[in-house]
């Protein structure tokens, strides 16, 4: 059954696979993280994932990264295939950014659909609209961070501007791919939670009849360690993690355009 489809020898750069995700998407979930990102977000929780080359810490102690083939993800990915199946899970292809290997990602997806194993992405959709629009055609739930709605803002916090982000989320939330489209802003204290910011996603989402519902995700300082131990300097040490209250403000704001938040 596995011995040859189109695909199968194709190779990625990996950074870990992870088993038993709650977080990723419905159900057990076995995470795929890939390596390499166009953004350069400076609150990212992963900047290891960073750079698509193979990496070690300071000290060398640890490596990030591994080329694998898609044939060899599959089969880490299969050994939990009776957990999928109990608890309505599956893969979820993270990163980086899962848009910046495209051939990579869409075998992966491909593949899982065919062998009847729930898929998802979680993406920045910074890529080929050709590329997203072949991933929603294959892929069960898709996870889109919309980090800001200002270009000038986006521009200076991740490191790119934010219209061929938008555009896409546009197209993706105007058309009925028959999945789950999920976006996800993650809050950050003084970056992008004042009342313009929000009320400017509120009124974006509000026309996208097709996204399934808004995350707002507080801001965290998971993986501040790692940029110590690869020698990086972590520019959002001061910020702190926003209360229950503020993020229900939050939610308030974006509500009164657009009431799918969570």
């Amino acid at each position: 059954m596995y011995s040859d489809y189109e695909g199968r020898d194709l190779k990625g750069m990996v950074l870990r696979l992870e088993k038993s995700s709650i977080y990723d998407g419905d159900g057990l979930r076995t995470v795929v993280f890939l390596k390499g990102c166009p953004l350069k977000c400076a609150w990212c929780s992963t900047p290891e994932s960073q750079n698509r080359e193979i990496e070690t810490t300071k000290d060398g102690s640890i490596t990030y990264g591994k080329e694998m083939t898609v044939e060899e993800v599959l089969v880490e990915v299969r050994k939990d295939s009776l957990f999928y199946f109990y608890s309505g899970g599956g893969m979820t292809v993270s990163g980086g950014e899962v848009l910046a290997q495209p051939d990579f990602l869409l075998a992966l997806l491909r593949r899982s659909r065919f062998e009847g194993i729930d898929s998802a992405i979680e993406t920045s959709f910074l890529g080929k609209w050709e590329v997203i629009e072949q991933a929603l055609g294959t892929l069960d739930t898709a996870f889109v961070d919309l980090k800001m709605f200002r270009e000038d803002k986006h521009r200076f916090y991740t490191g790119v501007s934010n219209q061929v982000i938008l555009e896409n989320i546009r197209k993706a939330g105007s058309k009925d791919f028959d999945n789950k489209l999920i976006i996800r802003t993650p809050l950050i204290p003084g970056v992008n939670d004042d009342q313009e910011e929000l009320e400017n996603i509120g009124r974006f989402l509000s026309e996208l009849p097709y996204v399934h519902h808004l995350q707002l995700l507080p801001y965290h300082r998971l993986g501040t360690d790692t940029y110590r131990k690869l020698g990086r300097v972590y520019t959002l040490k001061d910020v702190r993690v926003p209360s229950e209250e503020h993020m229900e403000w939050c939610r308030s704001v974006i509500g009164k355009y657009y009431d799918k938040v969570m």
